[in-house]
């Protein structure tokens, strides 16, 4: 039953997640939760590191997408820094978002992963829609007050069975 909720890999960032190890996975595009994955949620610009991670898939020819809850506008500013097509207002875990952003990438699902924060938003949609799913520590900083009440206490029950599952872990975590 947890195992649909568990990613097939959980880094401490994005910045972890080696670009040539994805093509190497034979993954073509990568789907981009926004707040707290690859910017802060009380941020309007990626951190230096972020963006050359960015650059870095995409001199490799990796597609990417955002795939955020967030609003049309905040979405639509900071995917336009690089200039990134977005789904925002994704209403996730529902795979209807991710087969959006997948016909924006011209990807398959078992070609495509996706990188989140949140094990009942991203990495459950993920799963459903047939992604590899990839689950970073959240960014420090503001949370939506859902995220910080309901999910993140329940996250803390998955993450305690998936401790258990060493496979997935890379790099430092806690």
């Amino acid at each position: 039953m947890f195992r649909i909720l568990y990613p097939k890999m959980y880094v401490s960032s994005v910045s972890e997640i080696q670009p040539v190890l994805l093509k190497e996975l034979g993954i073509k595009a990568v789907l981009l939760d926004l707040d707290n994955t690859i910017v802060r949620r009380d941020a309007f610009h990626f951190t230096p590191a972020v963006s050359n991670w960015l650059s870095e898939l995409r001199s490799l020819g990796l597609e990417l997408c955002i795939v955020s809850n967030n609003s049309r506008g905040r979405v639509g500013s900071i995917a336009g820094l690089m200039d990134l097509p977005a789904v925002p207002r994704a209403v996730k875990p529902f795979v209807s978002s991710f087969r959006r952003a997948l016909k924006l990438t011209g990807t398959l699902p078992g070609e495509t992963a996706l990188v989140g924060d949140q094990i009942f938003t991203d990495i459950l949609g993920g799963n459903l829609t047939g992604l590899y799913t990839i689950l970073v520590v959240p960014m420090k900083g503001k949370e939506f007050w859902g995220t910080r009440l309901f999910n993140r206490p329940l996250e803390k029950i998955v993450l305690a069975r998936l401790k258990k599952c060493p496979e997935v872990f890379h790099g430092k975590w806690d």
